[in-house]
């Protein structure tokens, strides 16, 4: 057999395996049709105390240090480690407050959060890996900036994820031969996978959900511009004089790097994924402005009918993409499913284990958190600098979406109101959101997914302390420079 036709055959088995998991994936959907009795309405926030908080802890503290400190132990059983995890936080709650309670938390983290969390990362991933850019230049700096800023303004269009997955193997590929490769990542998580998404509803959950909620398209765009602007503008001038400094050094010491400073042509190959992509985004924009649809309860959760279409169609797109695109342009692209099945097992349990944390956070004042909320809040009027600062850091470590969200309520809820009476506040929770999440591997999904990509590529990543060491030189001075620009 020859090397081709056993790599087709492995990436149509590859195939075939998801082909599976979304059958089994679609089955799970439609089981939650079965009208199970109400069995819990959430958790019982006023009664939980921070030991609660835990097993959520602990998954942060094993996503951090396991890869480091027992590498072979963490990728051969990362998943169960974090089933450990969850069942540390689900049994002492089902035998406190009942295993309705269990049952409850477990469905609403897997149907209202984690299943469309995963689909929508399910179809980007699976439409960008279809798609192939080919650049006919090395990568010298001119080229690597301009596939940075593109995949920058892309991310407010098409979601930091969908642009992450698109243009990080032209990246990669372009700088094969490059010695030092790891600063690319790192600026490319910064900016695609998280600033670039501030700039319209549909760059980043968190935006997405205020638009849910009734922030208008125009007035995030109008809102954010200028921020992404600025901090885009200043990340790519750094970058620029690093890639340049170590660039030089590689050509001055090592005769292989040939750097070709023109580009003289670039194609894309798998059209069809691009205007499967935009099916994607009619079908995110109609079913956020389409509200007056019917609901029915599943253990307590709240299912909504156009939550369900568009669940469907996003499935049955990516299974368009499956079939449409050539197995060879997946080869091309090195295409697999290992950053998705990492993300879905380490965003499982922190969508299981966060729910404690999250409920508390939604207490306010009157919470544990009370301390850390109430000083947010000085003489009755918000304290912009501190919503941009506090909804940030806790992005940079939650799950930015429901952060957001929480922030918002504290500001009132009331969404015409934070628009027309508190546009800084509005501005400051969605800047802290989105551009936080690049603080650390885990604020935000394309991070990781990035991130397991580039080590696929042999190249080098930091541990998760070690790429904070890198956001924090880097990212903290911006924001302090954001805090007195615009609060």
């Amino acid at each position: 057999m020859s090397p081709v036709n056993s790599s087709k055959e492995r990436f149509t088995f590859s195939l075939s395996q998801q082909g599976n998991r979304i059958l089994q994936l679609i089955i799970l959907i439609i089981l939650s049709l079965v009208p199970f009795p109400v069995l819990a309405a959430g958790l019982p926030a006023n009664e939980l105390s921070l030991w609660w908080c835990i097993p959520f802890i602990g998954t942060l503290l094993t996503i951090a240090l396991c890869p480091m400190l027992l590498p072979k132990l963490w990728h051969n059983h990362n998943g169960k480690i974090i089933s450990i995890w969850c069942a540390l936080f689900l049994l002492p709650l089902s035998w406190f407050y009942g295993t309705s309670e269990g049952i409850s938390i477990t469905v609403h983290a897997l149907f209202q959060e984690y299943i469309p969390f995963m689909l929508l990362l399910l179809v980007l991933y699976t439409l960008s890996g279809g798609i192939f850019i080919n650049i006919n230049g090395t990568g010298n700096v001119k080229l690597n900036v301009l596939i940075l800023a593109a995949g920058t303004v892309l991310a407010g269009v098409m979601g930091t994820t969908g642009a992450a997955m698109l243009f990080i193997r032209p990246l990669l590929r372009a700088n094969a031969r490059r010695r030092h490769r790891t600063h690319l990542v790192i600026f490319f998580i910064f900016l695609v996978a998280n600033i670039g998404g501030g700039l319209t509803p549909l760059g980043d959950p968190p935006l997405f959900l205020g638009f849910l909620k009734g922030v208008g398209f125009q007035w995030t765009f109008s809102h954010m511009l200028l921020p992404v602007l600025i901090n885009t503008l200043i990340l790519l001038l750094i970058f620029l004089c690093i890639d340049h400094y170590l660039l030089k050094q590689e050509t001055s010491t090592d005769n292989k790097v040939k750097v070709q400073k023109t580009i003289f042509s670039w194609s894309v190959q798998g059209k069809a994924n691009l205007l499967l992509l935009f099916a994607v985004t009619g079908v995110i924009l109609i079913s956020g402005l389409y509200k007056n649809a019917p609901t029915w309860y599943v253990y307590g959760v709240e299912i909504s009918l156009v939550a369900w279409i568009r669940d469907g169609l996003l499935l049955i797109i990516t299974l368009c993409s499956l079939k449409l695109t050539p197995a060879k342009i997946r080869r091309q692209n090195d295409f697999n499913w290992t950053p998705m099945a990492e993300v879905g097992k380490l965003f499982i349990g922190i969508f299981i284990t966060i729910a404690p944390v999250m409920a508390m956070l939604q207490l306010g004042g009157t919470g544990n958190f009370k301390i850390l909320i109430n000083i947010i809040e000085h003489n009755g009027e918000p304290v912009n600098t501190l919503y941009f600062w506090l909804s940030g850091l806790l992005s940079g470590f939650l799950d930015n979406a429901p952060t957001y969200l929480v922030f918002f309520n504290l500001a009132g809820g009331d969404a015409v109101t934070l628009m027309q009476h508190l546009p800084a506040t509005l501005t400051a929770i969605s800047m802290g959101s989105v551009f936080m999440g690049a603080l650390s591997y885990i604020g935000n999904a394309p991070n990781l997914m990035v991130k397991s990509i580039a080590e696929q590529h042999q190249i080098t990543m930091p541990g998760f302390f070690g790429y904070m060491g890198w956001s924090v030189a880097l990212l903290i001075p911006v924001f302090l420079l954001d805090t007195l620009l615009f609060f």
